[in-house]
């Protein structure tokens, strides 16, 4: 009966309140962006947009989307998410399958993966082996070198060692492989943690910015957040290809807001369909036994 307690209910009135509050946090900035981008020049010069559109116009939009180096930034970072996620997901599966048994050597190697994760080789050094591999200015140069993460890692391991040993022994009894087990058992019953974990994989390549810069000599080639980080934080337009009368007749704030708007909705939209694992998957070895 402890939810009819004094103290219950006032910290459940101070939860409900923080929530909201964090809700709000997170909500308002995207709303503002939305209204700057549907705004005219004058309201968004005049600073006079909040939360509403001043003098509705859609033509931020318009010239976002007939940029074609925006069209291929957008394009790179949906292949290099898929790419990257589908290897990523592809290689800790494998990894954490066969780091979930019990095997000699099994802790060195652990010990090993968490090494690399507290100690990395550096900027430099990372960048002459990509260079020196051939990489540079290819969609793998922004793939491989994050395909694998210990952390990520581990986070499958504990999951996958929450699975019943008798059902891979079973399986085992009627004739099934190792991989049949893992495509078969393992996979299926580990959606919270799959999803959970790609999801993690998913945003880090979409937010990605600092090796698109690093890895790409040509701006044409730069994934979605590195030309946003020109055009945002350099304040370079000249990837936007506007003319001068454009460049008069629009507000290049609105253009900002606009372009960072679209940019957050692939993720926005992804987050749905994976959210109702997230509970489960999110606590995955919080527990001991």
């Amino acid at each position: 009966m402890y939810h009819k307690t004094t103290g219950y209910r006032v910290f459940s009135v101070f939860n409900y309140a923080f929530m909201i509050l964090a809700g709000l946090v997170c909500f308002l900035p995207l709303l503002h962006l939305l209204a700057q981008s549907l705004s005219s020049k004058a309201a968004v010069s005049g600073n006079l947009v909040s939360f509403w559109p001043v003098g509705f116009n859609t033509d931020a939009y318009v010239k976002t989307f007939s940029n074609s180096n925006f069209i291929s930034s957008m394009w790179t970072s949906i292949l290099r998410t898929v790419l990257g996620t589908s290897i990523s997901m592809f290689i800790l599966t494998c990894a954490g399958y066969a780091l979930s048994k019990e095997f000699r050597g099994r802790n060195a190697l652990m010990w090993f993966f968490i090494f690399t994760m507290l100690f990395s080789g550096g900027l430099i050094p990372s960048y002459i082996l990509v260079t020196g591999l051939g990489l540079k200015d290819t969609i793998w140069a922004l793939v491989l070198p994050g395909a694998f993460g210990a952390y990520n890692l581990i986070l499958l391991v504990n999951f996958f060692k929450t699975i019943p040993k008798a059902l891979e022994e079973a399986a085992f009894i009627d004739g099934a492989s190792f991989f049949a087990i893992l495509s078969k058992i393992y996979l299926p019953l580990s959606l919270p943690g799959i999803a959970t974990v790609s999801l993690f994989i998913m945003v880090g390549h979409w937010n990605s910015w600092f090796d698109g810069i690093l890895y790409m000599s040509d701006a044409s080639k730069y994934p979605l957040a590195s030309f946003l980080q020109t055009v945002v934080v350099q304040s370079n337009m000249q990837n936007m290809a506007m003319s001068q009368s454009e460049v008069e007749a629009m507000s290049e704030q609105s253009i900002k807001a606009a372009q960072i708007f679209v940019s957050t909705l692939p993720i926005i939209m992804v987050y749905p369909f994976l959210q109702r694992y997230f509970v489960k998957g999110i606590v995955l070895g919080a527990v001991k036994e």
